[in-house]
């Protein structure tokens, strides 16, 4: 089965949000760039898929004209097969990436990225829904602490497990990063 390793959202523009926190930066982006690197090895594809919003202005850090939709600081450098630009939660909408998957003979996604709960999860229940054979490495993914409704803390670590809950065996299968790096290879 012909697999692709998605790179979702990785970009400067989230150290200009005010959420914004290293505390888990270092062990995400150990877990991001081995996935990379298991897929440059094995020679798959990789996509890279940044969000872009409005205003089109230097100040909106998920604009064009920022300089800040650019890779991530310490992300591992890697050739993009396709780049896809985004404006809605799911990197399969209105890009073209479900046409280029379609074109490249590909059925299996391996999904990576910030932020865990939003991007990437919306991107694969998606993909699920549209036939493609999802791999959500958790550990790959990115987010941060959120407040509930009722004004306690919702921890990311918390977020993170909650994805993993819902997208187990109806959208994905939840991968550890060393079998998203088997299926990669």
């Amino acid at each position: 089965m012909k697999t692709c390793l998605l790179v979702i959202d990785v970009q400067e523009s989230f150290r200009r949000r005010p959420y914004f926190t290293e505390h888990d930066l270092p062990a995400y982006l150990t877990a991001q760039n081995a996935l990379i690197v298991a897929a440059q090895t094995a020679r798959t594809h990789i996509v890279r898929i940044f969000h872009v919003d409005g205003p089109r202005s230097p100040d909106n850090a998920f604009a064009l004209e920022s300089g800040e939709v650019r890779p991530l600081d310490g992300l591992a450098p890697f050739d993009a097969a396709a780049t896809f630009h985004k404006s809605r939660h799911s990197a399969l909408v209105g890009t073209g990436l479900e046409v280029w998957l379609h074109q490249q003979g590909i059925q299996r996604l391996v999904v990576s990225g910030i932020r865990t709960e939003q991007c990437c999860e919306t991107t694969t229940r998606h993909a699920s829904d549209l036939g493609f054979t999802v791999d959500f490495v958790v550990d790959a993914t990115l987010t941060f602490d959120m407040q509930q409704p009722d004004g306690r803390p919702l921890l990311a670590a918390d977020i993170r497990s909650r994805t993993a809950t819902v997208l187990k065996d109806r959208f994905a299968r939840i991968a550890s990063v060393e079998q998203a790096c088997e299926v990669l290879s």
